[in-house]
């Protein structure tokens, strides 16, 4: 084989890409990133620290070793500086919740052949509603994914030092951004706009952090809930427009547009992809969640979202990287 020959190796990592779901979340859930961290090195000690078998916990090193998560020296392990950052229990980004998350939800991918002939999900959507029971699970467990656009909203809009601002957080679900933009400006106040039971969540999170104080909630709808006239200094609208229609953005944005006072911005977090649809990857792969999970939504371009501001009077808009998430700021 000639050396500019291709192998099929890479293409078999992807064919075979479940595994990683599947070996991610099963290390999460006997907390072997966690152990690693705490010095237990050897497959021995992990599988005993782990009350597993050796031969499982061996196959799991394994293939964390493959995957780039965990690195091996003479028979000792240790976590890479991004399972540290993500996989460790404890972590303000675990992002172990959402990999055991994904893993029940490998089965739904089996359709996907069948959602791309009809053009959108099989069956009617079930999950967008006030009381379904699996939002005491989603919502706590991609709160982590959303830490870095905070914090890289924070720094975009100087919130630290901007003083006294109200903030409205439609759809916020954890409540996650609230917690950080209010310890990092203690002059600040938010109300987050959702469903009952998910600002309940939210409320468990702020009080925890001891932020409850200046935080409130509106239960309702954002698509009906009236966000008021000139009452907001900042407005945040994060993970909503894939789910959405463009008309639904458009009509939203207008809203939001009326809600803030004058010099007010409004930030947009989502996985947004280049006009020509050539990257980035993450948002590109999810554009399929979205054809098995919405009758309506997916993954907007960057044209896409200045074309809808604009309509809705906005005029000076910007894009920031928070990956794998695009932050919009539009004022």
């Amino acid at each position: 084989m000639s050396d500019d020959e291709p192998t099929p190796d890479g293409v078999l990592r992807l064919i075979n890409g479940y595994w990683a779901t599947g070996i991610i979340g099963a290390a999460v859930t006997f907390s072997l990133f966690t152990h690693l961290e705490n010095g237990v090195e050897t497959v021995a000690k992990l599988a005993v620290a782990a009350e597993i078998s050796e031969r499982g916990a061996q196959a799991l090193v394994d293939g964390l070793v493959g995957l780039g998560l965990v690195e091996v020296r003479e028979g000792r392990y240790r976590n890479t500086p991004q399972a540290s950052a993500y996989l460790v229990e404890g972590s303000p980004t675990y992002l172990g919740d959402l990999a055991k998350l994904k893993q029940r939800h490998m089965g739904g991918l089996t359709t996907l052949a069948e959602v791309v002939r009809e053009g959108g999900p099989l069956t009617d959507p079930t999950t967008e509603v006030a009381d379904n029971p699996h939002w005491a699970q989603v919502v706590p467990a991609i709160a982590a994914q959303s830490v870095p656009a905070a914090r890289v909203a924070v720094d975009v809009l100087g919130l630290a030092g901007a003083g006294e601002l109200s903030i409205l957080d439609v759809g916020g679900g954890s409540g996650i951004y609230s917690a950080i933009w209010l310890a990092a400006n203690p002059a600040a106040r938010s109300t987050q706009l959702d469903w009952q039971p998910i600002n309940e969540i939210a409320r468990g999170l702020l009080a925890e952090r001891g932020l409850s104080g200046r935080f409130t909630c509106i239960d309702g709808d954002f698509h009906t809930v009236d966000f008021g006239t000139a009452v907001y200094d900042v407005a945040l609208y994060s993970h909503i427009a894939h789910q959405e229609a463009p008309a639904d953005n458009i009509a939203v944005f207008v809203r939001l547009w009326r809600s803030l006072k004058p010099g007010g911005a409004l930030l947009i977090c989502d996985y947004v992809v280049d006009d020509d649809r050539g990257g980035p990857a993450f948002p590109l792969l999810f554009a399929s969640e979205m054809l098995l999970k919405s009758r309506q939504g997916g993954t907007w371009r960057r044209s896409d979202y200045r074309d809808w501001l604009v309509r809705a009077g906005f005029s000076d808009i910007s894009f920031h990287p928070a990956p794998p998430a695009t932050l919009v700021v539009a004022r």
